[in-house]
């Protein structure tokens, strides 16, 4: 038993740990899950400036991604339609109806310019053998961006789950520029289809927004519904009002989709209704108001790792700087390697030490001469003169070296180390010149496709119970002690909604709360109902008078109902006692009658309920006198209406 506890420990770790890195969540450095790091990586190498089926690079995609063409095709259509690292060409579906796309074979697709200045340098990206070992794939991009706050992703893996909201590209570059001018920056989420969000409890990205649709309500009989919430389509917000309208809790004529290339829903509205009655409506019953919450869980260092918005920026503006000094770095090795050969070249040819060559007889008395006819030019050399050097000398063409331009490789020369100067500054300003590389991506996106989409402002989610009207009636018919909105016969009590609690008492002193109910058996008596509301429960004083069947002594007790857990039952008074009166009235006056015994004249007494003491619902009653009671009136004034929901 422990080896196989042990074996499964052993592989369940081992999923576990593969669906997190290798599929569901993406790496902070660029962004990007594995299949759409491949699907770029299949991109990068398939570019010729032309489009390519997409069918095609599904293909060559699958020599680095061993699930199958559809995981790739889908998350494909999925990174195209985010309209920033893929030029689309054909039928892409709809991201506003929902309509899916046409089959790989019929569209075509291509990387932007803009990928490879964000991703794209393999000199400084390092690489491993793919799955089968005849390719080679990145473990991360270089990415100059922070792309998983650019793209948004949603993903749920063994025992964690994350959830990016997209933010606009536009604003993610300027808070990065901000970061590294150490000046204070916020960014919010912005949608492809457009809407209104409330961020005030976004909680830099480790919260939740609230997203609307946005309406026209300029005519006062239909509603125009031009952007939609976040994550839903034409369809699903359709159906949600269908279904709100369908069971009365929104009033609608009629529905129509007019949606092409912009969002348009019109809804017209029944006689006598207008748009800003139903508005709230809308908010509260279906899909035009969504609560979206955020968990910005990535990669990191090859862990998970919860992180803010602003720890994301300052993460990648460092990484920016590291990146943009790799490449500058890369570049001066370069031309310190290219001017070391010019240098070479011209000394070469200058001083004719090719010629030494001509009697040699060994390819080791070849390199020998030269190596030593360069030894009077040590001074002029940028390094030391090796056999890598030499062998790529020798392979200079004759017409080359008849034909040689001394006055152009002196200009080479020149600019090579203009250029060596102008790296060795950028060295020692890094900051500065990464914020001039973040303001040359800045102007090469283009303006109108970048805009921010969804429009920030400020409100509250609407509550539902506010909302609906309360126009159902909950009836009690004390001859069969059913109480319910499906009880046709016996009294009202009053008009509810599907979102009410209600707080009914037996005569048994017995209490209980619970939503509305269809048909619910109570008692052949029944105290009291009202509304569960907390906020008024608390303001409604029981005034209850029970008695002991033994003794027939009765007790008052004065209390509040202010805790409860719903259809839990309760109870008033002790255990064995019978109630003989309750009211819920703050103030008034009571009766109560004795019984008939010899030699006794006073056979009722007067009490005010406001003098005795309100105590705890647990607590026990007081007694009212050493008497036996028969019964107990209430003496309500004129022209006071009764205020308790007794039946």
């Amino acid at each position: 038993m422990a080896f196989v506890k042990n074996l499964f420990d052993k592989n369940f770790l081992e999923y576990a740990s593969y669906v997190i890195r290798d599929r569901a969540i993406p790496d902070l450095a660029d962004g990007l899950k594995p299949v759409q790091r491949r699907i770029l990586h299949t991109l990068f190498e398939m570019d010729d400036g032309k489009f390519h089926k997409v069918a095609n690079v599904v293909g060559q995609c699958m020599k680095y991604h061993p699930h199958g063409d559809a995981s790739i095709y889908s998350a494909l259509v999925v990174l195209a339609n985010k309209e920033l690292f893929i030029d689309r060409q054909g039928n892409f579906g709809n991201i506003y109806t929902g309509d899916g796309a046409s089959a790989a074979r019929y569209i075509e697709c291509r990387i932007r310019p803009i990928a490879k200045d964000i991703l794209y340098n393999p000199s400084i990206t390092r690489y491993v053998p793919s799955y089968d070992g005849r390719g080679k794939e990145p473990v991360v991009f270089r990415s100059k961006l922070p792309v998983a706050l650019i793209l948004g992703a949603e993903g749920i893996a063994v025992g964690m789950s994350t959830r990016i909201l997209p933010h606009n590209v536009r604003e993610v570059i300027e808070a990065e520029k901000a970061c590294l001018l150490n000046k204070p920056f916020q960014l919010f989420p912005d949608f492809a289809t457009g809407g209104l969000i409330d961020i005030s409890d976004y909680r830099d990205g480790l919260g939740k927004v609230i997203s609307r649709a946005k309406m026209d309500t300029s005519d006062p009989k239909r509603i125009l519904i031009t952007e939609l919430p976040a994550n839903t389509t034409t369809e699903s917000l359709i159906t949600s009002i269908e279904n709100a309208a369908r069971s009365g809790k929104v009033k609608i004529a009629s529905i129509n989709d007019y949606t092409a290339e912009k969002v348009e829903i019109e809804i017209k509205l029944q006689r006598g209704i207008y748009s800003q009655d139903v508005v709230d409506a809308l908010y509260a019953f279906t899909d035009c108001e969504l609560s979206i919450s955020c968990n910005l869980l990535v990669i990191k260092d090859n862990m998970p790792q919860v992180m803010t918005v602003t720890d994301v920026i300052k993460q990648q503006a460092k990484q920016l700087i590291e990146i943009l000094k790799d490449e500058l770095e890369l570049e001066r090795s370069e031309l310190t390697d290219k001017l070391h050969m010019r240098t070479l070249e011209r000394i070469f040819i200058e001083e004719r030490i090719y010629k030494r060559i001509e009697e040699m007889k060994t390819e080791t008395a070849v390199t020998k001469a030269v190596i030593t006819g360069f030894e009077p030019f040590q001074t002029e050399l940028i390094r030391p003169v090796v056999q890598e050097d030499v062998e790529k000398l020798l392979k200079i063409p004759i017409r080359r070296i008849s034909l040689y331009d001394i006055n152009k490789n002196r200009r080479e020369v020149q600019e090579i180390n203009r250029r060596l100067k102008e790296i060795e500054r950028l060295l020692k300003n890094l900051p500065a010149y990464a914020v001039s590389c973040l303001t040359s991506l800045l102007e090469k996106l283009p303006e109108e496709e970048t805009k921010r989409r969804t429009t920030i402002a400020h409100f509250s989610a609407v509550d539902v119970k506010e909302v609906v009207a309360r126009d159902i009636p909950l009836r009690y018919d004390c001859n069969s002690g059913y109480l319910g909105t499906a009880v046709s016969t016996g009294t009202e009590i009053m008009k509810v909604s599907p979102y009410d609690r209600i707080l009914f008492m037996r005569k048994s002193g017995m209490y209980m709360v619970c939503a509305i109910p269809d048909k619910l058996f109570v008692d052949a008596g029944m105290w009291y109902c009202g509304f569960a509301d907390k906020e008024v429960m608390t303001k409604v004083i029981f005034t209850i008078i029970y008695r002991d069947p033994e003794t027939r002594f009765a007790y008052i007790k004065r209390c509040r109902i202010e805790q409860y857990l719903s259809n839990r039952e309760y109870f008033a008074v002790p255990d064995g006692m019978e109630v003989i009166f309750l009211d819920t009235r703050p103030k008034f006056s009571f009766l109560v009658k004795y019984t008939q015994k010899p030699r006794v004249k006073i056979l009722e007494e007067k009490f005010n309920a406001q003098d005795f003491e309100e105590k705890s619902v647990k607590a026990l009653g007081v007694r009212l006198a050493q008497r036996e009671v028969d019964s107990v009136v209430a003496l309500v004034p004129r022209n006071i209406v009764k205020e308790s929901k007794d039946v």
